[in-house]
């Protein structure tokens, strides 16, 4: 995370009838507008496909990220540059960046009607249809012979909490974890949006040539949604744990994706809603 991804304010804390004077950190929230530039060199056209609501740091990846969890892009190749606006922004030039295609690359903007517009607590909004937002993988979430025990996966909370900083300072960030089938932290991206830490994680692994990720867990902070299901297929991620509730919706896409997704994630508990064949249950031996 950025340097900058949080703030001090002043505040008046009470308690139990007293008041202090004192600073608070708060999770700084700002919009980040992704625009694409793509075409031959003679004809660069410049498009804007998204807005969205986040914590300052990795736009890059969260741009990368974003791109391929949408289907505008395919795979890291597509991309030449990701750079923060320089020229034509006289302001805010760092709350625009700008994500060049190569040029025998076509994105795929077919979508981009349904009116991008993304805030930190829901990625789907403004689109047009369930349709619209159900972007074909060009990974198949069942190939794969991943598994995970239960107490790896008791250990996962622990883990991800240790390693967020940001949520630590103002308790107000999302967060999307990867870890290896040994329990191995190897990625941790924190947000004011859920979508947005996801796609950052994702971009970051696109731009390491991880994926497809189906050798990885998965692990997110709050609840799982349609849309962190979607994004998490599209990366080829087959084992996805939540600390929170998943959505109806989102069980319906992580069986259709053949996921299995975790949810109530806490202390030694948790809930199999799909797939339960890669879950292995320590008291059971052959438990499905």
């Amino acid at each position: 995370m950025s340097a900058d991804s949080s703030i001090k304010l002043p505040i008046v804390k009470v308690h139990d009838d007293e008041a202090d004077h004192s600073l608070d950190s708060l999770a700084i929230e700002e919009p980040l507008e992704i625009r694409i530039g793509y075409g031959p060199a003679e004809n660069r056209q410049i498009k804007n496909v998204s807005i969205t609501m986040r914590t300052p740091g990795n736009d890059g990846e969260l741009a990368a990220g974003f791109l391929f969890t949408e289907g505008i892009i395919r795979q890291r190749e597509d991309i030449l540059s990701a750079d923060h606006c320089v020229i034509a922004c006289a302001e805010n030039k760092e709350n625009v960046i700008q994500v060049d295609l190569k040029e025998d690359v076509i994105p795929s903007l077919n979508n981009t009607e349904r009116n991008f517009y993304t805030t930190s607590s829901c990625g789907v909004c403004g689109k047009g249809s369930i349709n619209a937002i159900r972007t074909v993988s060009i990974y198949d979430g069942g190939v794969g012979e991943n598994h995970v025990s239960d107490d790896r996966l008791y250990s996962l909370p622990d883990i991800l909490k240790r390693h967020q900083q940001v949520f630590a300072d103002t308790g107000g960030l999302h967060a999307s974890a990867l870890f290896d089938a040994a329990g191995e932290l190897i990625l941790l991206r924190e947000d004011v949006g859920r979508h947005n830490a996801l796609d950052k994680l994702i971009g970051a692994a696109l731009n390491a040539g991880m994926l497809p990720l189906n050798t990885h867990i998965l692990l997110l902070s709050g609840r799982a949604s349609f849309e962190l299901v979607q994004k998490a297929a599209m990366a080829g991620i087959n084992i996805i744990a939540a600390v929170g509730a998943p959505s109806s919706l989102a069980v319906q896409l992580a069986e259709e994706f053949k996921i299995s997704l975790v949810g109530f994630l806490r202390g030694r508990r948790f809930n199999i809603y799909t797939q339960p064949q890669r879950i292995l249950l320590s008291k059971y031996e052959d438990s499905y």
